[in-house]
């Protein structure tokens, strides 16, 4: 209701008048069922615009520090993200990576939209990276379509680190829905997982004409970080 109420009357029409933001291919979504949006991750404002421009309300898995921050900015931050019905997970591995698998599958079982950034983080240069397999693996368990989406010029609103946005016309293109029926009750294959994964990875960077590199985005930031 909250979510509805926030999208429909108070920042969905401020942020459509200040950023204009245009989309395409939204038919590509389902209209009912569970299915995954799967996107290109260029910036943090890409959980705000991509379900602004969706039909139907998008849950996404947020990293846990989200709803752990201190004073006035961590308040807002928190509020913000349960109030658009996002879901804290821990992204630390092993256990962790498990523990998220199945509370995305049970958002899925509920027949909701949810979205994923198979890259695992956000794009430290603009390139596309390597996908990581738990949406394959994701996908084959709950047996759901997947949308392949791109955000466009996300980073030129809000980039890594930086705290105020500036105001810049973005775009959302929704691809044609990707039906991996036929990989059923392969999810232990790695295989598998690796071609759905790269697959979709693919017609993400076909949608948005990004340049692609066959290494993990996480490994690219640490290179960057030394």
């Amino acid at each position: 209701m909250t979510y509805l109420f926030l999208k429909t009357f108070i920042i969905g029409p401020i942020l459509h008048v200040l950023f204009r933001p245009w989309s395409t291919g939204s038919e590509n979504v389902p209209k009912s069922g569970g299915a995954i949006l799967a996107s290109n991750h260029l910036s943090f404002s890409d959980s705000i615009f991509l379900p602004l421009k969706c039909s139907r309300p998008v849950t996404f898995l947020a990293k846990s520090d989200y709803f752990t921050g201190k004073g006035l900015k961590g308040f807002f931050t928190k509020w913000f993200f349960k109030a658009t019905g996002q879901i804290p997970i821990d992204r630390s591995g092993g256990k962790a990576s498990e523990a998220s698998l199945n509370t995305g599958l049970s958002i899925l079982a509920k027949d909701l939209l949810l979205g994923i950034y198979p890259e695992g983080t956000r794009s430290p240069d603009g390139t596309l990276y390597r996908g990581r397999t738990g949406i394959a693996r994701m996908v084959l368990e709950a047996q759901v379509p997947v949308v392949p989406v791109a955000m466009i010029d996300t980073q030129k609103v809000q980039r890594i680190g930086q705290t105020t946005p500036r105001v810049r016309r973005v775009g959302v293109v929704y691809g044609e829905a990707l039906d991996f029926n036929r990989f059923a009750g392969m999810e232990g294959e790695r295989a598998v997982l690796r071609s759905m994964t790269d697959k979709i990875v693919y017609e993400m960077k076909y949608l948005g004409g990004q340049r692609y590199e066959d290494v993990y985005a996480t490994s690219k930031r640490s290179q960057g970080s030394r």
